[in-house]
């Protein structure tokens, strides 16, 4: 079992009798379902449909004074805790930027067999393993607890890749990007079936009407890695974007329809004049529709 303290993550927390309601209209995910050791994964919109920022969220238990703590980028915490501010107006509500005092550590590669408390299991893919919001100072001493073993962040970050899960701000950028082709959908990101919230019109349409035409895919790479950023072509045509890499792996944000006709033709996907293999061809192929009997 692995374990890294992400440096890049920052941690808020909402409170007040209110907070749940308020959260709730607000992010893409059913707020309504968490409990302590038990996360969710969303994000706030703009208006818009576009990610403001996404992240991991869960309750924490009374002997923690209660209230949602929610793992996000963190150089976007601050920046979200004064969002949050400003969206509360009277409701009975406290938004508090723990960072300086909270992280959070990674764990994958097996169950924890002692869970420390504000531990959840990763909600977008069971691969992803399990958080333990700690305060940096105690990665060691939790690592060891728990039998895993503490690994540079690099290291979390292939298994990132493998697992399809993109990172704000490498593999897309915040504001530019709808939910469906950061595939939060896919990664149990967005509640179809919940109440309103800030931007879901635009989704449920996207979702409804199978109109995401970008979609972030998992690439193979076979070379040294493009830098991120770099235009992924077929031919002299762009398809779209390399993001993250690591460990012979990547992440890229593609125009599904153009990168499937290439597919087709037979024509190799480059970025950066290195050449690209995708790690599943279904992933750039529309899902079949659903038909009633």
């Amino acid at each position: 079992m692995k374990a890294a303290f992400l440096a890049d993550r920052g941690v808020i927390k909402v409170g007040g009798e209110a907070a749940r309601d308020f959260l709730n209209g607000l992010v893409t995910t059913d707020v309504g379902l968490i409990r302590p050791g038990l996360g969710r994964f969303g994000a706030l919109l703009t208006p818009q449909g576009k990610i403001v920022v996404d992240f991991l969220i869960t309750e924490a238990p009374s002997g923690h004074g209660g209230g949602f703590l929610i793992d996000c980028p963190r150089a976007l915490a601050q920046g979200l805790a004064d969002k949050l501010g400003f969206y509360k107006l009277r409701a009975k509500v406290s938004v508090e930027n723990l960072t300086d005092s909270l992280g959070v550590l990674a764990v994958w590669e097996g169950e924890p067999a002692i869970k420390p408390d504000l531990t959840f299991a990763d909600p977008r893919n069971e691969k992803l393993g399990w958080r333990i919001l700690i305060p940096a100072e105690l990665a060691p001493k939790v690592a060891n607890l728990i039998a895993a073993d503490l690994v540079d962040s690099t290291v979390y970050d292939i298994n990132r890749i493998a697992c399809g899960a993109p990172r704000g701000g490498v593999d897309f950028m915040y504001g530019d990007a709808f939910p469906h082709e950061t595939n939060m959908d896919r990664l149990h990101g967005v509640d179809f079936d919940k109440g309103c919230y800030v931007g879901q019109e635009v989704v449920s349409r996207m979702q409804h009407r199978g109109t995401a035409r970008t979609r972030t895919v998992r690439l193979i790479l076979d070379d040294a890695p493009p830098e991120a950023g770099v235009a992924i072509v077929a031919g002299d045509k762009p398809v779209g974007t390399m993001g993250s890499s690591a460990g012979g792996m990547g992440l890229g944000l593609l125009r599904i329809d153009r990168a499937a006709d290439a597919l087709d033709a037979g024509t190799p996907l480059t970025a950066g004049g290195i050449t690209i293999r995708l790690t599943d061809p279904d992933e750039v192929r529309p899902a079949p529709k659903k038909t009633v009997a």
